[in-house]
């Protein structure tokens, strides 16, 4: 059998809301153990089942709005199912993968499950029996709601083999990877003791503690504890662990399942069979039992249970060892979690090995003398017992009631060399700077961002002070994007704590509405007049991706150029100013830039270039490539420099028709650019313009001279004009629209050819209605200028031209360092934005640290309480416990399945934004009184999914934001024919295409009712 790691571990029992928390709980052997909640049933009702027992706090709480389920779904779901969904969201984070990274991916859910009791007590009454139960009670669907949710399209599968299912379900997973099937599987199982009957039955058997504590391998041992728990691992094959980076628990050696057969009952355990299968697991795994640290045993505390799988562990590990093997079970701590009683072994057992110690046994002190532990080479721990170094090997056994039996081997994780570096190094030392990183902290509410922005403050001020480069790149991509964001750029954990706490501390009302669509980007390439020596120097030490691309443009340039052009752009070199050089130069800059942004996933909608900026452009847009534009650009520079000299240019605050008259007495003195509806461009001889220049002080009108060593976009280039038209230009249709400062417009079919970049020298720079274009064309959200320092922003603002569209420069001028880059690349996250995060580091701080995982809404309850002997309560289905406020504004819908986090357009979700009236109708009457149609469409839709009527506002989409599945639509078209009698009958098909939307709804229903005849 080929090795499987296990990357990856979240889990919940009695006493132990977290992996964190398990461990502690194992170490200092705590018990979870108490009384039966009030909640579930009343022991005095019982009193042949034990009134104590292992259970989980507050298990009725579930953030149905994070996983776009409808609170009536949400209350008909096996509880299991519920308790399962975050669960496997905070496995996947542990493992290092943002769960929204893996949509779409054949990724495996192996679910352990056992009885089938929620199905028993919601669908034995036949009138209260729904579609909603149908599908809540199904033991298959606490695997299918996982991969629904997350869009797993892997295999997955619950099976129920008893008290053995959760391990039965790991070892079906590790298979399945070994087969090929899925590259990641999800593993574990579930248990919540939901009713007294299965304690009744284990009373009738003799098999009930009288206490409600499995007291495992002990003289006090007489029986049963039930409790509940949830558990999951994400398992991968170990090479592919290795390859991506990720932090390996353990390594699963080994497994292998075996069934009892014919035996003395068909609930009683078989020794033989229990031999076989550990036998065939080690075999499996490759190795002998004697090699075996410690194993967790089934151990529930059973006189029969006890002996007979002693007798197995010891005849098969008792022989031929220098030391006895530890034996424990976590049943001592937790009770029987029945079956998740497999995934808590293994969990226990995974920690174990990742910590190198092994938690004492409860009850140990008391040890059952019949077991003769001592003489089958077994012993019981009284205390931790510390693992030596070296690898390190395990083994879980889980037994199921009617004989299915399975065996793990695990094995220590392989060492990884020691990582050195900055990113370490800096942590090691506690160094107060160092690399920069974007820290990302995302939630589905304002609410939720707020309540993990503080868990994440706490948990960084914890770490070890210094880089924070490391965690950052952790954030980047363990946590999926949801809709509510949080980037900041840092360099170190202090700066990033503060940072935390202070927006954490924000009121969540005050918070940005939700990015319903990924950020629309426009590139400016800036023109000639921004260089100057050094330029980006200070992004080029900070950041490889740049490095390489600007590398990658002096590669081009370097033999058209004869020289390196990057050694002049980032050093004091004055020839920088110079045409023939600072050509080149520019264009070097603006290449790296935007292909650094693109690397980095920043795609642009449409380019606009000034001037010389607009070589740069081209490539971008794929009308050039690097090599031709390097060789024009190059040719352009030479012909430029070789004019003679004595032109100038001067920038004056005013439109063109103010100076038409000056220029008319000024015959070789033009318009050389219109950068805006007052930003005007004069270009001629240097007397000519000190001559309007005068007239134009005079008359209150700002001018500024521009460091230009020649008269550009004047009739003075026509020399180089000319002589760039004989160029031969290899030129394609751009892949990405262009708006043409030579023509004032979108690019259309015209090609950037010879004559293009010709008349580009020598006419006017159309800037401002470039500009104008672009914005109508696209609408961009962001302007990013593309240069070595920020210039068209300036223009863009001053002309009023983008009005509500964001403005970002990641080389804003002489001090820009990669912190600027990172700014550009964290203000588009905020906006919706997912990066490739990876060309921000370098490979050095592209390791995943451990975080803490993403924290729940725990303002949404649903629970029934049903015993077979009791009558059902009433179901609440969202309450908020004491002390939490219920978030102001609930925003369904989180779950990849949702596309929450991918950045896909749509209207606002079900809920307020701020300054909603709450009104669906839009009129300020709740219920959308005001039209008849939408206010019925409103109310059919709370009786559907259970919303509050204030929750369903026009704009909230059914399957996005409402959780409305095709079940739920034939029952919404029922209601709302029988709300609006004029519509007649409708069909689903009829409906579908108005179901983007409540109000899209409610339009083609009132369209409806128009065109039928009074």
């Amino acid at each position: 059998m080929g090795d499987i790691a296990l990357v990856g571990i979240d889990c919940a029992f009695p006493g132990a809301a977290g992996t964190a928390a398990y461990w502690d709980l194992l170490m200092r052997g705590g018990s979870g153990t108490g009384p039966v909640p009030a909640q579930r049933w009343e022991a005095r009702d019982f009193p042949a089942v034990s009134g104590r027992g292992g259970f989980l706090d507050d298990v009725d709480v579930f953030d149905s709005d994070f996983f776009s389920i409808t609170p009536h779904e949400a209350a008909a779901m096996d509880p299991h199912q519920r308790l399962l969904l975050p669960c496997a969201w905070r496995a996947l984070e542990d493992s290092g993968r943002a769960p929204g990274a893996l949509a779409g991916t054949e990724t495996g859910v192996f679910i352990g499950m056992m009885g089938g009791e929620w199905g028993r007590l919601t669908m034995s009454d036949l009138a209260q029996v729904t579609p909603l139960l149908g599908a809540g009670s199904s033991a298959g669907m606490a695997a299918n709601r996982i991969s629904y949710h997350f869009n797993l399209t892997g295999p997955s599968l619950a099976v129920d083999t008893a008290c053995s299912s959760s391990l039965v379900a790991v070892h079906l997973a590790a298979t399945s990877l070994l087969a090929g099937e899925c590259d990641t599987a999800l593993a574990g199982g579930a248990n919540i003791v939901l009713s007294p009957s299965m304690g009744m039955v284990y009373g009738q058997l003799g098999l009930a503690a009288q206490d409600g504590r499995c007291k495992p391998f002990s003289a006090d041992a007489d029986g049963i504890g039930r409790s509940d728990g949830v558990g999951l691992v994400v398992l991968r094959r170990l090479d592919d662990a290795l390859a991506d980076g990720q932090r390996i628990y353990a390594v699963l050696r080994g497994s292998a399942v075996n069934q009892d057969g014919r035996s003395n009952g068909v609930i009683a355990p078989n020794r033989w069979s229990q031999e076989r299968v550990l036998h065939s697991a080690y075999r499996r795994a490759g190795i002998t039992p004697d090699r075996v640290a410690f194993l967790e045993a089934h151990g529930t505390g059973t006189v029969l249970g006890d002996a007979i799988e002693c007798a197995a562990l010891g005849a098969v590990h008792g022989t031929a060892r220098e030391a006895p093997c530890a034996l424990g079970s976590v049943k001592g701590n937790l009770g029987h979690t029945e079956g998740a009683a497999g995934i808590a072994g293994l969990i226990k057992t995974a920690l174990a090995l990742h910590h190198r110690i092994v938690p004492a046994s409860l009850f140990a002190d008391r040890e059952n003398p019949r077991l003769r532990l001592g003489e089958r080479g077994l012993r019981l721990l009284k205390s931790p017992m510390r693992l030596p170094r070296g690898e390190s090997l395990a083994a879980v056994s889980s037994f199921g009631m009617g004989g299915t039996n399975a065996h793990a081997v695990l094995g220590s994780a392989p060492r990884r060399p020691r990582r050195t570096g900055p990113a370490v190094a800096g942590a090691r030392t506690g160094a107060a700077r160092g690399a920069v990183g974007v820290f990302t902290v995302s939630g589905d509410t304002p609410e939720a961002l707020r309540r993990n922005l503080a868990v994440q403050a706490e948990a960084v001020a914890r770490r070890p002070r210094g880089a924070a480069a490391a965690l950052c790149w952790s954030s980047n991509r363990v946590k999926t994007g949801l809709p509510h964001r949080f980037a900041v750029t840092v360099r170190d954990t202090d700066e990033l704590v503060s940072q935390l706490r202070r927006a954490a501390d924000r009121d969540p009302a005050a918070s940005a509405g939700r990015p319903w669509g990924r950020p629309v980007v426009a590139f400016l390439f800036t023109g000639q007049g921004s260089v100057f020596p050094g330029m980006t120097a200070g992004l080029h030490r900070e950041s490889a991706a740049y490095r390489r691309h600007l590398a990658e443009a002096d590669e081009a340039l370097a033999a058209p150029l004869g020289t390196s052009v990057r050694e002049l752009v980032l050093g004091g070199d004055e020839r920088v100013h110079r045409p023939e050089f600072a050509q080149p130069a520019l264009f070097a800059v603006g290449y790296a830039l935007a292909r650094t942004l693109t690397a980095l996933g920043i795609a642009p909608a449409a380019v606009l270039g000034h001037s010389l900026g607009e070589y740069a452009a081209a490539v971008t847009a794929g009308a050039l490539d690097l090599d031709e534009a390097a060789r024009l650009v190059v040719r352009r520079g030479a012909l430029t420099g070789e004019l003679p000299s004595g032109g100038g240019m001067i920038a004056v605050a005013t439109g063109p028709e103010e100076v038409a008259g000056l220029l008319a007495g000024e015959p070789d003195t033009v318009v050389a650019a219109l950068n805006g509806p007052a930003d005007t461009v004069l270009s001629g001889p240097r007397a000519a313009l000190a001559r309007i220049e005068e007239e134009l002080a005079g008359r209150g009108v700002r001018v500024r001279q521009l460091p230009a060593s020649h008269a550009f976009h004047s009739p003075l280039t026509a020399p180089a004009a000319a002589k760039l038209r004989t160029e031969a230009v290899r030129c394609a249709p751009p892949a990405v629209p262009v708006a043409s400062t030579r023509y004032g417009r979108m690019l259309h079919h015209e090609p950037m050819d010879a004559d293009y970049w010709a008349d580009q020298i020598e006419e006017p720079v159309l800037m401002d209605p470039a500009l104008r274009a672009l914005v109508s064309d696209i609408a961009p959200t962001h302007l990013i200028e593309i240069g070595p320092r920020a210039q068209l922003l300036q223009l863009a603002a001053r002309g009023g031209r983008a009005p509500g569209a964001e403005f970002l420069h990641p080389a804003p001028g002489p001090g820009a360092t990669g912190r600027d880059l990172a700014e550009t690349v964290a203000a588009l996250h905020r906006c919706g934005l997912d990066p490739l995060w990876e060309e921000l580091y370098a490979p050095e701080h592209r390791v995943v640290e451990p975080m803490s995982p993403y924290v729940f809404s725990c303002a949404q309850r649903y629970w029934e309480r049903r015993t077979p002997l009791a009558p059902a309560r009433a179901t609440t289905p969202a309450v908020a416990p004491a002390g939490e406020r219920p978030p102001e504004r609930q925003e369904p819908g989180a779950g990849p399945a949702a596309g929450r986090g991918t950045g896909d357009s749509g209207a606002p979700a079900a809920g307020r934004d701020p300054g909603d009236s709450g009104d669906p109708g839009g009129s300020g009457d709740p219920g959308g009184s005001g039209d008849p149609v939408l206010h019925a469409v409103v109310r059919a839709v709370t009786e559907v999914g259970g919303y509050p009527p204030e929750r369903v506002v026009r704009e909230a989409r059914f399957h996005e934001d409402l959780g409305f599945d095709s079940v739920m639509i034939m029952q919404l078209k029922n209601r709302v024919e029988a709300r609006l009698p004029h519509v007649g009958e409708v069909s689903v098909q009829q409906m579908l295409p108005a179901l983007r939307s409540v109000g899209s709804l409610a339009a083609f229903l009132g369209d409806l009712i128009t065109a039928r005849p009074a």
